[in-house]
């Protein structure tokens, strides 16, 4: 027991240091992060009248991030760019730069996701895909990439009798589709699927910032 003092002051000082390392150093290097224009003055500071990034997401995007929440979407699909060296990322058309601390200081629930079953989605709002792309991806994942491991996500659209005219927000599926409703009905989608569509065009890595500019 004389030696007990000597053991209480070792794990203290083994727990002072660990979060020292870990907590107080990680806060001083990336608590700090703000926002900053794609460009700086000889000073390092931000130029006037430049748009700061990253972006602040709309708010039906935040109610999309929810969305994409409950669905499970992180437990396929990444948001986190690697660099040259540690993967194709950049090759694969991910995104057009790797993604740094910076990129997330304006989120409360950062989502880099755990594996990749589907593809990284850091910048998949950036892509040459529209909202009818992407509407018709959620509704059946057969219909855009035929073959794809991707659940559908039917439940988030409703299927009803056209009265009248079409509804403008329709689905616009491709001609003779086996996914097509059946004739006098149309599929239009939910708050629920427009939140996490318009969550998904949101999603851009389309800016340069100080550590990370995006090559010529």
């Amino acid at each position: 027991m004389k030696n007990l003092p000597l053991l209480f002051c070792g794990i203290f000082f083994a727990l002072a240091f660990s979060f020292t390392g870990l907590i107080l150093s990680s806060n001083i290097q990336l608590g700090s992060l703000t926002q900053t224009t794609e460009m700086q003055d000889e000073n390092g500071n931000n130029m006037e009248g430049e748009t700061l990034y990253p972006l602040t997401a709309p708010g039906l995007a935040q109610q999309g991030k929810q969305v994409y929440i409950e669905m499970g979407c992180i437990y396929c699909h990444t948001q986190q760019v690697r660099r040259a060296g540690f993967g194709a990322d950049v090759e694969r058309n991910w995104g057009p730069r790797a993604s740094v601390a910076r990129d997330y200081i304006l989120q409360d629930r950062v989502l880099l996701g755990t594996m990749r079953t589907g593809p990284d989605l850091m910048h998949v709002g950036g892509r040459p895909l529209n909202k009818d792309w992407h509407h018709l991806h959620l509704y059946n994942p057969q219909i855009t990439s035929p073959g794809s491991t991707m659940a559908p996500f039917a439940f988030l659209y409703e299927t009803r009798e056209i009265d009248g005219a079409p509804s403008a927000n329709a689905l616009k599926f491709p001609p003779n589709s086996e996914y097509s409703p059946e004739a006098g009905y149309e599929v239009v989608p939910t708050r629920r699927a427009d939140a996490l569509v318009e969550y998904m065009l949101s999603l851009k890595l389309d800016y340069s910032l100080p550590e990370a500019p995006i090559a010529e």
